[in-house]
């Protein structure tokens, strides 16, 4: 059997979807789990924005640093890397939780993707969590069952145990 290497003390991202709400204040109260990762972290400070104007990010600040240096060293297209680094800078700003762990979701953020009086869904993606609406979520829903089968079937090919 292969052996999964993995580093003590080193905090992991938790895993599966969470359910979220924006509270009359427009905060947004991390789950237990993601609340405790954030914490565990060096730096309490995170990034929310969004890439695509579509849906948010939550990013540790040290995740979106590696994201600023991919931005800089991008040179494949950099009419696109320009475009995607203003919607983040548009639409984002640090954040922190607080005792809480809540946090205030800004305005243009939260009314361009309409985060307001609606269910949301906390989903960890690469390094960062990714907030989509209910219809968001149920969009996804959709296309995965419609799709799944063959996709399964190729992962299963090329190793997904």
């Amino acid at each position: 059997m292969e052996q999964i290497d993995s580093a003590p003390n080193v905090p992991e991202m938790p895993r599966g979807r969470f359910p979220g709400r924006l509270d009359d204040k427009a905060r947004l109260k991390v789950p237990t789990a993601f609340a405790q990762f954030f914490n565990s972290l060096p730096e309490r400070k995170l990034f929310l924005t969004s890439l695509d104007r579509i849906t948010a990010s939550l990013y540790p600040i040290a995740e979106w640093r590696v994201n600023e240096k991919f931005f800089d060293n991008y040179h494949a297209d950099p009419d696109a890397a320009a475009l995607i680094l203003f919607n983040a800078q548009d639409l984002g700003g640090d954040v922190e939780m607080d005792s809480q762990n809540r946090i205030t979701v800004h305005p243009d953020l939260r009314r361009e993707l309409k985060l307001e009086n609606t269910e949301l869904h906390l989903i960890p993606v690469k390094g960062h969590v990714d907030i989509l609406t209910d219809e968001q979520y149920q969009e996804m829903r959709r296309k995965s069952a419609a799709s799944t089968t063959d996709a399964l079937r190729s992962m299963k090919t090329a190793g997904l145990r």
